[in-house]
């Protein structure tokens, strides 16, 4: 009843702001509907809107400018793909295909075991015959076989791990007497090998199915929680898996579930107007089972309603639990006392309030985990994020200071080249002459940092000139006055 996003979108765009007084044709009565409920849009169906909207699909390429024929079947098939997708994409926890496949692999593991082992009896008993008789079960007659291996070498000390194989010591103690006057012919090192080799694949296989075993039990639980509950795991599986699925199973009357899986019987009466099976798979269930000779058939049509009720509650329920369930196996408890005691089990709408009420709980139950499961989850997402963006910052602040560390670096590089060739420019070679050392004094350049144009004014140098004729004139009359002072 929700109108998608992407059409209120269209609508409100084509629309005219005046959109009250619009008639829309809708060739769908619940999309108009939903179109009147969000936009206030009234809209209009029936065969006219019908044929109009026909006429608007086959001709739709002529109507509309770039879209071609080609393209419009392309856009089809992509439509019908995403329908189709959007049906199939369910709960993955909610899945009955795997439920499918367990249950036949389940079975099929059954007839292998049994034939395995029926193989290991017959091998290993032309060793030792009277093991068959003391171990009847498969599985634990295998273990047992690997342990013992030649019954020569079976002694008191092995006492202690037959009584862990076979949980009993006197059925244990029966084994090693039997070994000791045994019948059995003797058997070479190699075959006692290759027994001992299939015993193990054959143990092996047997923990898988327990295995497998545990995990229809947990499917079951998530998938049919209340079918489970009614009738157990393994035959709610075999309904679901004979009927392809829990929403086949669910749209099935109840008289079909009862001969679910007695098809062949069924026709054959039919055919020979003879008497029509009264159960089919249900028979493996517990209650006909318990049921008199006389009552069978009516537990069995009285137990396929339940589960009936049961599948379509599993199948149609958002948060699905087993308290449904629960309560009707206790109806078919009470109508099995009913039957045997003559005591009146009490009415379906009583024992439906009851389940209704307990459902709510543990329905809000079950949303209260999971909004605290969804927090923490988001928390933990933050968390992440804020990780990640101090990380992402952290590695942005270290390029910097790398960069400039880079650029400091350099800069001292130059400096250091600078000052090296200052130096060796200011650095003087050893003088040998006078004359050669004034001359390189004199034709040597400064460094262009350290050089100066020193700029004496015209006055000074007159000056200097001055005073250098005054200090010769004054040489030469000293010159004079010593000749004379000689000549005297």
């Amino acid at each position: 009843g929700v109108l998608h996003e992407d059409l209120r979108l269209l609508l409100d765009t084509a629309l005219p702001p005046k959109r009250k007084k619009v008639v829309l044709g809708v060739g769908d009565a619940k999309m108009g509907a939903a179109v009147l409920e969000e936009l206030g849009v009234q809209c209009q169906t029936g065969g006219v809107v019908a044929e109009l909207m026909r006429g608007i699909r086959l001709h739709f390429p002529a109507l509309v400018r770039g879209l071609t024929a080609q393209s419009a079947a392309k856009a089809q098939l992509g439509l019908g793909h995403s329908y189709s997708r959007a049906k199939v994409k369910f709960n993955v926890h909610r899945v009955d295909n795997m439920i499918i496949q367990s249950i036949s692999l389940l079975d099929q593991l059954d007839k292998d075991i049994n034939t395995f082992s029926m193989r290991v009896r017959s091998w290993y008993g032309y060793h030792f015959p009277e093991l068959i008789k003391i171990v009847p079960e498969n599985s634990m007659y295998c273990r047992v076989a690997k342990f013992i291996g030649n019954r020569r070498e079976l002694s008191e000390e092995s006492l202690e791990g037959l009584e862990e194989i076979v949980m009993d010591s006197a059925k244990a103690q029966a084994i090693l007497e039997a070994s000791r006057s045994s019948m059995g012919m003797d058997i070479s090192p190699l075959d006692l090998i290759n027994i001992e080799s299939f015993s193990r694949r054959v143990i092996s296989l047997s923990d898988y199915r327990k295995g497998l075993q545990e995990y229809l039990r947990s499917k079951m639980s998530q998938v049919a929680p209340s079918l489970s509950a009614l009738i157990g795991e393994v035959v709610g599986a075999r309904l679901i898996s004979h009927a392809g699925s829990l929403t086949n199973l669910a749209k099935y009357p109840a008289s079909t579930v009862q001969i679910l899986g007695a098809e062949k019987a069924l026709f054959r009466a039919l055919k020979t107007r003879g008497n029509t099976p009264k159960y089919g798979l249900i028979f493996h269930s517990t209650f006909i089972g318990r049921a008199a000779a006389k009552n069978k058939g009516r537990i069995s049509r009285y137990l396929a309603n339940k589960c009936t009720i049961a599948s379509r509650i599993d199948c149609f329920s958002e948060v699905p639990t087993s308290v449904f369930g629960d309560k009707l196996r206790e109806q078919v408890e009470e109508r099995l006392a009913f039957y045997e005691t003559g005591e009146p089990p009490r009415k379906n709408l009583e024992v439906m309030k009851e389940a209704v009420v307990e459902a709510n709980e543990v329905v809000a139950e079950v949303k209260r985990r999971q909004e605290k499961k969804e927090k923490k989850r988001k928390k933990r997402e933050k968390r992440r994020l804020e990780a990640l963006a101090a990380a992402a910052e952290e590695a942005a602040e270290n390029s910097v200071m790398e960069m400039e560390e880079n650029d400091v670096g350099a800069k001292k590089k130059k400096k250091k080249k600078k000052q090296q060739q200052s130096e060796e420019s200011e650095a003087e070679p050893e003088p040998e002459e006078n004359g050669v050392e004034e001359e390189e004094e004199e034709e040597e350049p400064l460094p262009k940092k350290k050089r100066k144009v020193v700029v004496e004014p015209e006055g000074e140098d007159e000056e200097e000139e001055e005073e250098e004729e005054k200090k010769k004139k004054k040489k030469k009359k000293k010159k004079a006055v010593a000749r004379d002072s000689e000549e005297d």
